[in-house]
């Protein structure tokens, strides 16, 4: 499957479209904020999140406004334009979680919405995920979500999060918490660090 840089480098536009979809889901009146939600379920008050895959900054954004330390990353430099612009009181960094290192460290909570996971090269999978679990605190965690038809099955990605240092504590097929099946084609996971 092609990476979110690949897409990006044959597209140029496709990030301003990735950004002009989610208004058109604000002004349609859909609700943009699960993930956000159960994030906040999770967490302590006044906790320290990561946003790792931050896109737009709904997530980082609606955390934010609830309290918490937010710092959000993402590797394409429009979608955080667009991040600092909307929620100008957040932390956003541009960074790639394959490779860069995450600013600050020693989070509480981290999440990683909107398939960011599907997005990821095969070769930087493990390199990502060791790269968050390095940011949270001992037994931070790690609540990620991703369609699974992007060549990443939910056996193999829970066996790499185990090598990168996490544990499974609970696997969702939404981020509504509808029971995981191996039928299921989406994954929401709860992980935490070792």
């Amino acid at each position: 499957m092609a990476t979110w840089k690949q897409i990006t480098e044959a597209n140029p536009m496709h990030s301003e479209n990735y950004a002009a979809r989610w208004r058109n889901f604000v002004a349609e009146g859909r609700d943009i904020d699960g993930e956000a939600r159960l994030v906040d379920a999770v967490a302590d008050r006044g906790a320290r999140i990561l946003d790792a895959g931050c896109g737009t900054g709904r997530v980082a954004g609606y955390l934010a406004a609830r309290g918490h330390h937010v710092v959000g990353t993402d590797l394409d430099p429009v979608l955080i334009g667009y991040a600092r612009r909307d929620f100008p009181d957040v932390r956003f960094e541009v960074g790639d979680l394959e490779t860069d290192e995450i600013p600050e460290g020693n989070f509480d909570v981290a999440v990683s919405a909107g398939n960011v996971m599907g997005f990821l090269s095969e070769e930087g999978r493990e390199p990502a995920l060791a790269n968050i679990a390095r940011s949270l605190r001992p037994g931070g965690r790690f609540l990620v979500g991703f369609g699974l038809n992007r060549g990443w099955a939910a056996p193999d990605f829970l066996d790499t999060a185990a090598r990168a240092g996490f544990e499974l504590q609970n696997a969702y097929e939404s981020w509504q918490l509808d029971p995981y099946t191996p039928m299921s084609g989406f994954l929401v996971a709860i992980l935490a660090r070792r």
